[in-house]
């Protein structure tokens, strides 16, 4: 019987680095055996590097491995992900950011570095606080290969109940002496308007050993920059029974409570983006005897990037119209309004920093010991700036009448105004008039201190049992957060000095639907203008600040056995392992008291605080026990068959824990919006059932088929309530607004009979907190099939996950209390040619439509849903020579469009197009 394996030799399958020497070995029932060892790069070598990580992981792992140094087979990590059985992407800016796993969204998912659990901080308020990684921080060129864990393991970190995502960047002592790879590379974004239409990418790597091999560096860079545009028809969300509406036509048998959503606005947006990104990475290993490797290293990123957008929109206060059958007013109007012209300026900052310490130690033959120290921080906005500042003017006077159709389920939907009564019309600069500013954002600092000691014992004499690993860890998780958000509304008199222009909309989404139905015009000026107007007419002023932390510490111990033995001849492996981990939490919120509500202006109450912060702080403590155990048999030479059991557990977001309560929204009539947190929260947990079967029939060749159940406890879902809110002295917060007294409302805010009084109507607040509510069942099938033709130098791939559950969200009902978010089926088809100096790769990646929120932008409670997407990409690259190559990359070369709606698909919340993303570069080895 002949038995033909292909392997990564033992270093690197360890590291999957770029370039690999490959040991092909043939082993007869005679006894003879050759070893041949080669050098080998590529497509074909990357995705059977991939495919052995698979075949002879315990548990269900899927990976991907580099191509060669310094050559990811995507620019993006999370888009190279998404090519992955069941791994699917979300979009930010037509660029890969965060991943979806088996359904599962990026908050359920673990990101590690190194095996190093990594933090984050965004600081944009629209997201959250969360625990995802965002993969459009992370440089592809430094990276050697990720992996997929799809089911737990006792000995790697906890974190992700649908997978965790391990990053792995490569080692000096990786390498044979002088390695080095530098690319320089020119990006063409086509929907540039204003900004570079051609942008640089360079990114370098340079290692060697010194000392007899004692000693090594590696040191890498990248530093990437893109301008792009996007466009974009939206609406700030659908609201519940908003305004009035002929409700005749809704089906009672689907609705029975009538319920009808109108949207807050309709908005069309125009938004120019600049971005930079650097990455960095030192790493010195020391070898002084043959039983001790010790290596430090450092990582750090930065990430900086800058939007200007502005907008038309119109607000549909108190509107009216017709509902369709589903209860969607689908032809929304206002009369005696005003258009509403913005401006935003974004500025995000992140800078990430990682240091870490790793000792390895042969203590005897046959034991090992390591331990593993890292300092990670994340941090946004650093410098303390706001990430938002937004102006917006209007037309005076509210002599604007104006009706949107949303009667259309696709494409874009129509606006149509009458401004007859102003003179010149709703453009003409002398009917626009100040209105308002907002400044917003999050200051985050997210540390992350790990301490890991583990040893591993192999069993060198015969016996069943072949090594035991163990170990323990503690993990101090510490995040803190300032919040500040500074409104007002202000009078700034003539504001021609400010260059308050409008432009055609010309070829505007273009690729989403037809623009003859929206604004003529759209705005354009600058936030920082109308900024510096406030300032200097003395009317600019900033909000009390909140300060939230949230502390967690986590110790945890495991132990894990590995088995090798035949059964009726066939053999067998086992991984068993238990994980135990001790979690203790402490929330805690220092914010100025309530003194009140005052009546500030016609659309805002503004809260009143006193000047003593106070903190509130909740604990919280649990204990959990993370069994797994897989176990796999080869069937034949070619069969293997796998089956999987593990429990593994996902923590509560960040924002989800403060025990603070913030008022989100109060205008004069409602809504009356407000949030708090819960530091009790316990974690998700989920026990995991994998079998799957794997044919692999020829080199760098396989199809694989299998099943996942998961059944999944504690799922955390938001519950809203009305209760009322109280003041620092305990009476209840009220609207001053419903009998408005003499000199109200007052924007100067020195009128005391402005201030809510207990005379004035209580009001009953919707409070939007978290809790543990539900348990579910999550299932699904992967299918995956990849096939090398011959020597012909073709090959595909094609993979597809199936997945559903009974996690859904009920569109027609209005008490939803939990969904799970990013459940979707998914599929890729990958075709590529290697031949030679010769290498074309063209992808498709598809996904269906899924849950992406359960909140829109204004309006808690409320559900975004992505629809489906699929993009085609393309990827080719020549050789010139041994060492040079020259390629070629386009990205959605097809230019889709995103579409998002709420409940139903005529509830728009925006439709957005980027357009294709060009890149041409060369690439050198040495």
């Amino acid at each position: 019987m002949n038995n033909k394996r292909f392997h990564l030799s033992a270093l690197s399958a360890a590291v999957v680095a770029a370039s690999v020497n490959l040991q092909a070995q043939e082993t007869s029932n005679y006894g003879d055996a050759t070893l041949e060892e080669i050098t080998v790069t590529g497509i074909r070598q990357s995705l059977t590097n991939a495919m052995d990580i698979k075949r002879d992981s315990s548990g269900v792992v899927e990976a991907i491995s580099a191509e060669d140094i310094g050559k990811f087979p995507d620019t993006n990590l999370a888009e190279s992900l998404q090519r992955i059985t069941g791994v699917s992407i979300d979009r930010s800016n037509n660029e890969g950011n965060k991943v979806t796993v088996r359904g599962f969204g990026p908050n359920f998912n673990l990101v590690t570095l190194n095996g190093r659990q990594m933090p984050n901080s965004s600081a944009l308020q629209s997201e959250g606080i969360t625990r995802s990684f965002r993969f459009a921080e992370i440089s592809a060129e430094s990276v050697s290969g990720v992996e997929v864990y799809k089911t737990g393991k006792a000995d790697v970190y906890s974190g992700g109940i649908g997978s965790t995502i391990n990053i792995k960047t490569a080692r000096p002592f990786d390498y044979d002496g002088l390695v080095a790879s530098a690319s320089v590379k020119g990006v063409m974004d086509t929907s540039v308007e204003n900004g570079d239409s051609v942008t640089p990418e360079i990114a370098s790597m340079v290692s060697s050993k010194f000392f007899d091999d004692k000693f090594g560096v590696l040191l890498a860079f990248s530093h990437a920059e893109r301008d792009s545009r996007s466009e974009a028809v939206k609406t700030q969300g659908w609201v519940p029974n908003y305004g009035t509406a002929d409700t005749s036509a809704i089906d009672r048998t689907k609705n029975p409570e009538g319920t009808y959503w109108a949207p807050w606005t309709f908005d069309v947006d125009v938004a120019d983006h600049q971005r930079e990104r650097q990455n960095g990475q030192l790493v010195l290993q020391f070898a002084p005897i043959d039983s001790v490797t010790a290596t430090l290293d450092y990582t750090a990123s930065r990430y900086d990037e800058e939007i200007s957008m502005n907008r038309t929109s119109v607000w549909f206060d108190s509107s009216d119209g017709v509902t369709d059958a589903n209860g969607t007013v689908i032809n929304p109007s206002v009369q005696n309004d005003e258009l509403n012209f913005w401006a935003w300026d974004y500025h995000f900052v992140t800078e990430n920093d990682s240091i870490g310490f790793n000792v390895e130690w042969e203590a005897t033959d046959s034991l090992r010991f390591a331990l593993d120290v890292h300092d990670s921080t994340s941090q946004s906005q650093p410098n303390g700036e706001p990430a938002e500042t937004i102006a917006n003017t209007k037309n005076p006077g509210k002599l604007v009448d104006a009706v949107a159709d949303f009667s259309s389920g696709s494409g874009l939907p129509g606006i149509s105004f009458d401004d007859s009564a102003l003179d010149g019309g709703a453009y003409d600069p002398d009917n626009i008039v100040s209105d308002l500013f907002q400044e917003r954002g999050y200051q985050i600092e997210n540390n992350i201190q790990q301490v890991q000691l583990t040893g591993t014992w192999d069993n060198l004499d015969d016996g069943a049992l072949r090594t035991i690993k163990f170990g323990i860890a503690n993990t101090d998780y510490q995040i803190d957060v300032y919040e500040s958000q500074s409104f007002a509304f202000v009078d700034l008199g003539d504001l021609s000095e400010m260059g308050i222009d409008f432009e055609s909309l010309g070829d505007f989404g273009s690729e989403i639907g037809n623009n003859s139905g929206l604004f003529p015009l759209l705005a354009d000026y600058e936030a920082s203008d109308f900024i510096d107007a406030v300032k200097a007419s003395g009317q600019y002023y900033e909000a009390t600040p909140t300060f939230d932390k949230v502390s967690e510490e986590t110790f945890a111990a495991f132990v894990s056995m590995d088995f090798e033995t035949e059964f009726n001849g066939y053999p067998i492996r086992v991984n068993a392992g238990l994980r135990f981990e001790d979690t203790e939490v402490t929330g805690t919120s220092i914010q100025n008291g309530f003194l009140g509500l005052s009546y500030w202006h016609s659309e805002e109450l503004r809260e009143v605080t006193d000047d003593t912060p106070s903190a509130d702080t909740l604990e919280g403590e649990y204990t959990r026990f993370l069994p797994n155990l897989d176990a796999s048999i080869e069937l034949t030479d070619e069969l293997v068959a796998r089956a999987s059991y593990s429990r593994t557990l996902s923590r509560a977001d960040i924002s989800a824990m403060f025990p603070s309560t913030s008022l989100n929204v109060s205008r004069p009539g409602g809504p009356f919006n407000a949030s708090q947190g819960n530091p009790g929260l316990l974690p998700i947990t989920s026990d995991n059932f994998d079998l799957s079967v794997e044919y692999y029939y020829d080199e760098g060749s396989y199809v694989s088929l299998g099943y996942f159940k998961k059944y999944v406890e504690n799922f955390i879902g938001s519950t809203t309530e009305e209760r009322v809110i109280y003041d620092v002295n305990g009476n209840p917060l009220t609207d001053p607004s419903v009998n408005p007294r003499s000199g109200c409302p007052d924007s100067s805010g020195t009128n005391p009979a402005c201030m809510g009084t207990a005379d004035d109507p209580v009001i009953t607040w919707n409070v939007t907190t978290s809790d543990n509510l539900e348990d579910a069942e999550v299932y699904g099938w992967e299918f995956a099939v990849q096939h090398m033709f011959g020597d012909s130098g073709f090959g595909t791939i094609f993979n597809a996950t199936l997945v559903d559950g009974d996690v859904d969200y009920d569109v027609y009902s209005t008490e939803n209390v939990f969904a799970l978010t990013g459940l979707s089926d998914s599929a890729n088809l990958i075709g590529f040619y290697e031949q030679g100096p010769l290498q074309v790769r063209l992808a498709y990646n598809w996904r269906d439509d899924f849950l992406l929120d359960t909140r829109q932008s204004q309006i808690g409670g409320e559900p975004v849903f992505t629809e489906a997407y699929g993009q085609w990409d393309l990827n080719a690259s020549y050789d010139v020579t041994e060492n040079v190559s020259v390629f070629f990359e386009g990205l959605n070369i097809t230019e889709e469009t995103i579409r998002r709606h709420g409940r139903f698909a005529n509830q728009l919340v925006s439709a957005e197009q980027y357009g294709a993303r060009y890149n041409f570069g060369v690439r050198a080895k040495f």
